[in-house]
């Protein structure tokens, strides 16, 4: 079974992750690793926080001469800002009260009044700290873990962006994963399509201006993903269920949606189900994909699951964010100590952070793929997994 956990705060000492469950034997480039954090911090639209930020994970257990060893494996990114909070964010109270920089002012939208109530804090930082997006760093290193695994076995996990506060994207003709990807890498907002990207950073420009935040929608696509991930004979087995959790999440993530999506409700049955045909077709490239006849579909509506269960057909998803609750121009509020109304407190933000939470969702996928995968071909190391596979795809060529 693949797990995780993440700790420490937004200006803490550092981020924490402990992925357990990785079996033994699959290389570990941790470049790699640091590539996907500097995409993280990426995009057109971020705060003053990236500036001071170098991401870069410290592999500390787990991993021995670039391979894994079957042990929890644990990750560390250190925060730069936090030498400028080593008195507000002390382990031990701090001589001086007056930088301790505390927050009585909720913002709306954000995890602070809730989380404050709930666990009886006066003091919101100690909420706001911990709920904080700069977490999705050590979830964006895990994932790195997890994409290294799904690679080995010619599983690729993309990301773009399709929608930035109204400006739209839209497909057309055949999807290319790969193509979408690499234009999009080359996007300062992550959006394959050069002129959408263009009036994507104008509209970032124009809410900066109003001291304002933008949302948007971002897509998530996974290829060579072999037929039977998740399961349909339990709720918390279904691979979109998974998928569903996942990504919701994600800070500020308000929406979700697999392959068609919301759209399926304005349509006939007949518009939406992917009809099923037999016979060679070079519509995959996947390495489970079987030289004989088999099953495939020429479309995919479905975004690649049906029953709970992987198809054989790209997994498509796709996530709303909304726009970031901290704005230079502060909603009303209240103060908690005094009760009075007062503009929210503002903490350093971005005005747009879709494109760094494509990144974040890639990430996220990569995981509840990896973790489908390991619970379909379980073993200790590559060897055995690699052997429980090629015996699967035995069977599935057989169909």
């Amino acid at each position: 079974m693949l797990r995780y956990l993440t700790s420490g705060e937004s200006h803490g000492r550092e981020l924490t992750a402990i992925l357990e469950g990785m079996p033994a034997g699959l290389d570990i480039d941790a470049q790699a690793v640091n590539r996907d954090l500097a995409r993280r911090q990426g995009g057109y639209g971020r705060g003053g926080r990236m500036k001071i930020e170098t991401d870069r994970v410290e592999i500390t257990s787990g991993v021995r001469w670039g391979k894994t060893t079957g042990a929890p494996i644990a990750l560390v990114i250190r925060n730069k800002d936090w030498e400028n909070w080593l008195e507000a964010m002390a382990v031990t109270i701090p001589d001086v009260l007056e930088d301790a920089r505390m927050v009585t002012r909720p913002r709306p939208g954000h995890a602070d009044l809730p989380g404050g109530m709930k666990y009886g804090h006066r003091d919101l930082r100690n909420i706001l700290e911990r709920s904080s997006a700069r977490e999705t760093a050590a979830r964006v290193a895990v994932g790195a873990f997890a994409k290294r695994l799904l690679d080995a076995f010619g599983i690729r996990v993309f990301s773009w962006v399709t929608e930035i506060g109204g400006v739209r994207w839209s497909m057309k003709g055949k999807a290319d994963a790969g193509a979408f990807f690499e234009a999009a890498e080359d996007s300062p907002v992550r959006c394959p399509d050069a002129g959408t990207s263009k009036k994507m950073t104008a509209r970032i420009d124009k809410a900066k201006a109003a001291g304002d935040s933008l949302g948007g929608v971002f897509e998530v696509v996974i290829t060579g993903v072999p037929p039977g991930l998740g399961s349909h004979v339990q709720w918390d087995r279904k691979l979109d269920a998974r998928f569903a959790l996942a990504m919701m999440s994600i800070q500020a993530i308000k929406g979700v949606e697999v392959g068609v999506g919301f759209r399926a409700g304005s349509l006939p049955g007949s518009k939406v189900h992917d009809e099923i045909f037999y016979g060679k077709t070079a519509a995959h490239g996947a390495l489970w994909w079987p030289q004989s006849p088999a099953f495939y579909r020429k479309t995919n509506n479905a975004g690649g699951i049906e029953g709970g269960m992987s198809n054989g057909e790209p997994l498509v998803i796709r996530a709303v964010m909304k726009p970031i609750p901290t704005l230079y121009k502060p909603l009303r509020s209240v103060d908690i100590g005094s009760k009075e109304p007062f503009r929210a407190s503002v903490e350093r933000s971005d005005v747009c952070a879709v494109p760094a939470a494509a990144v974040v969702a890639e990430a996220v996928a990569a995981y509840e793929t990896a973790a489908a995968f390991l619970d379909k071909f379980a073993g200790d190391s590559m060897k055995e997994i690699s052997r429980n596979y090629r015996g699967y795809l035995e069977q599935v060529s057989a169909y």
